[in-house]
């Protein structure tokens, strides 16, 4: 398991950490096992995501988990909202509907918690992406173009849209994050 392993010795496509020699970038050191070839983009992404923001969070003082620097999201909103587009967007890639308390951690998202921890928050994260790679290894390549409704109001979309969606929306969001960890001390100040 991923999560297991942070700041463990790694391999292929473990969490990478600052103390040791970083690897090239996951979608470089070739296919995931058993993940089906169109949709390896879609775990290299997330595995690229898991240890970036492994990576990222080192460190982090908890204290300004919350901030909002410039109104803008806090460090906090970034890190509950990867885990919780991943469970939501590969829900509806199974053809489920959303549990109550996936809205509720829907509704949690970006709500201050003074009790919760980065270093928790980046774990939630790895689990996510762990879940989700096991999910993609056994997805059948001939139901990615099958229709998928997304939401409430029942949008409609593909399988492959959910699944690419949920990689290129966290890696919007790891920018994003790594964009405030690194401005936050100009705030603070």
């Amino acid at each position: 398991m991923l999560g297991d392993r942070i700041g463990k010795k790694n391999k292929n496509y473990d969490i990478v950490c600052m103390a040791e020699e970083q690897q090239p970038e996951v979608w470089m050191r070739g296919p995931v096992p058993a993940v089906p070839p169109l949709l390896q983009p879609v775990a290299h992404a997330l595995l690229q995501a898991a240890e970036e923001i492994t990576r990222y969070m080192q460190d982090f003082d908890d204290a300004h988990l919350w901030i909002k620097p410039a109104g803008r999201a806090s460090v906090g909103f970034h890190l509950q909202h990867f885990t919780g587009v991943v469970d939501r967007l590969f829900t509806y890639a199974r053809e489920q509907p959303l549990t109550e308390p996936q809205f509720e951690y829907l509704r949690a998202e970006g709500q201050e918690a003074p009790d919760v921890r980065s270093a928790d928050l980046v774990r939630a994260f790895v689990k996510q992406v762990e879940t989700a790679v096991a999910q993609l290894k056994v997805t059948a390549e001939a139901t990615l173009p099958d229709v998928r409704y997304l939401g409430r109001k029942r949008i409609p979309t593909t399988a492959i849209g959910l699944l690419f969606h949920a990689a290129e929306h966290t890696q919007r969001h790891v920018g994003q994050l790594f964009v405030t960890v690194k401005l936050l001390p100009f705030f603070l100040n």
